[in-house]
């Protein structure tokens, strides 16, 4: 049975956007040592990713656009494996600066 995100082989608790998405947003809290399914796949999660925030369905490579919505929202920082936690550690947004609460202001 086809799951809402239109993947039967992905994890019902992500839901890709946009079929042309290299992310999908997890519906519900998932915690490290988790095991979600992506393509068919099984992998285990090294990260918590909360409800709301993305998870990579694809490898991304450093530079590369991370696409939500069908459309670039930033670039990679690093290479990002499948199912890794997607925010600001890896990502940096092409259009507005990112901030570190470390920064000083």
């Amino acid at each position: 049975m086809a799951q809402p995100n239109g993947d039967p082989n992905t994890d019902p608790r992500l839901l890709r956007l946009h079929a042309g998405d290299n992310v999908a947003a997890a519906k519900c809290d998932l915690a490290a040592g988790e095991s979600v399914t992506i393509g068919g796949e099984r992998i285990e999660l090294t990260q918590a990713v909360p409800t709301g925030h993305k998870i990579a369905l694809v490898p991304i490579a450093p530079g590369e656009k991370v696409l939500k919505y069908g459309a670039p929202i930033g670039s990679a920082t690093q290479a990002i494996r499948p199912a890794e936690y997607v925010h600001t550690h890896n990502v940096k947004s092409d259009y507005l600066p990112t901030y570190d609460r470390g920064e000083a202001t």
